[in-house]
């Protein structure tokens, strides 16, 4: 099992702090998550109806022509090696490893690379990427992700975008491009409308690849409840440009607040900053001893930082101030 952000009840207990006590910036969700509206009862009683308007209303917020619903991105990414015979995968070492998982289990051969070139090696079948990178938030443009895209497509090889941190940039997806041949956008409502609990995601890509990744997936991947929720947020498009704005904003008081007090990001999005540090580890305990738990990727050495509820931002100050010099 690969480690994740989000496990607080490990801290608290790690730590010997109550969980209420603590601020956790460790997955990198919008701390103001999407309004849940009030939910029919009906959504609780009957099966989950896929012809509720579900579909339709995310083919018009991604801006492609067919998608297949499943179980958060997760879901998708593990049915997608199932689709292959066994091939060879690249994929940036410093990426949610999820993927690599995924294909390692399916028999596939999957290298990590330190940096991409323009020109794809001829043995690579499939490329994996993030858009923005998980952790990094490194950003691929759309030229050179439609360059590698028709290098692998000429050998009817794929290329697979993980779109997880892009709702608050969406001129940055290829989602609209999900028509041609061999190309697959996964998408979530997990980090931007921070509703990581309905377990709802979208895999991007043709139609016929789609059906195939549909049988596998069997009937009814997403509860009734969940459906009416996904619907009800993609469809509102004020509560998503306001909120655009304000991560906007957010994100860039993080990034200052940090190279305030000498921990300076090496990049980020709109809901995360990530800072490459020798001391990564000791910064992150002495965050944790007083209640702030960040996500730690201790093979190299960094740190992820989320971004602060509206009322917490003096209590990250607060801490950093105390801690900062030991580690500028």
């Amino acid at each position: 099992m690969l480690e994740h952000g989000g496990n607080l009840r490990h801290a608290a207990q790690q730590y010997g702090i109550p969980l209420e006590a603590w601020l956790d910036l460790s997955t990198g969700i919008n701390p103001n998550q999407y309004p849940v509206p009030d939910i029919p009862f009906s959504a609780w009683q009957w099966l989950p109806e896929t012809d509720d308007g579900l579909i339709e209303a995310a083919c018009e917020y991604y801006g492609c022509q067919s998608l297949l619903a499943t179980a958060g991105t997760q879901a998708a990414l593990q049915v997608l090696p199932r689709l292959r015979h066994a091939c060879h995968i690249a994929m940036p070492k410093n990426m949610y490893q999820e993927h690599a998982l995924a294909w390692q289990r399916n028999g596939h051969l999957v290298t990590l690379i330190e940096s991409l070139q323009m020109d794809l090696p001829q043995t690579i079948d499939v490329l994996l990427l993030c858009n923005p990178n998980n952790p990094t938030g490194v950003r691929y443009s759309k030229e050179q992700l439609l360059t590698w895209h028709q290098q692998l497509a000429s050998r009817s090889g794929w290329l697979i975008i993980d779109e997880a941190f892009i709702d608050a940039t969406p001129e940055e997806s290829l989602s609209s491009q999900t028509h041609l041949s061999g190309l697959f956008v996964l998408r979530s409502l997990g980090k931007f409308f921070a509703l990581a609990g309905t377990r709802v995601g979208f895999l991007l890509g043709q139609k016929n690849t789609l059906s195939d990744a549909e049988e596998m997936l069997g009937p009814w991947p997403i509860s009734g409840a969940s459906r009416y929720i996904a619907r009800h947020a993609l469809q509102n498009h004020v509560w998503q440009s306001a909120t655009r704005k304000r991560l906007q904003e957010s994100s860039q008081q993080l990034q200052s607040m940090l190279q305030q007090y000498g921990l300076s990001p090496h990049g980020g999005t709109d809901l995360f900053q990530y800072l490459s540090h020798s001391q990564a580890n000791a910064i992150h305990d002495a965050l944790a001893k007083r209640g702030v738990w960040v996500r730690l990727f201790k093979d190299i050495s960094a740190l992820r930082f989320g971004l602060p509820v509206n009322n917490q931002w003096n209590k990250l100050e607060k801490v950093l101030q105390e801690i900062s010099y030991r580690f500028t």
